[in-house]
């Protein structure tokens, strides 16, 4: 989890900073969970088809509080911060649940 760009709108109106500039208003909040059921050694559990929820929310006073309609790709969140946000497992898995986005439960 984590945020990234600058500026927001909140009950006090649009800021770039606030604390007298000395904390920066994120323009974006985003997330991103890795579901596995109980169990050990949960690195080597993330295969091709694992799971992965990633939302990307604009940080702002009166955003719907459907997350659902937040949802994007792992790489989208990368592209946007400039990090590798799974650096551990295999390439060809990054490849594979980087770029879905999750469209809920297939339960």
């Amino acid at each position: 989890m984590g945020n990234y760009g600058a500026g927001s709108t909140g009950t006090n109106g649009p800021a770039q900073t606030i604390d007298q500039g000395r904390i920066t208003v994120p323009k974006q909040i985003w997330k991103v969970v890795v579901i596995l059921p109980e169990g050990e050694n949960d690195i080597n559990r993330i295969i091709n088809t694992t799971r992965v929820i990633a939302v990307d929310t604009p940080n702002q006073k009166g955003i719907s509080n459907s997350w659902g309609r937040y949802r994007t790709s792992v790489d989208a969140i990368k592209q946007a911060i400039g990090y590798d946000l799974l650096p551990a497992l295999p390439e060809q898995v990054q490849k594979s649940i980087e770029s879905m986005v999750d469209t809920g439960p297939t339960q």
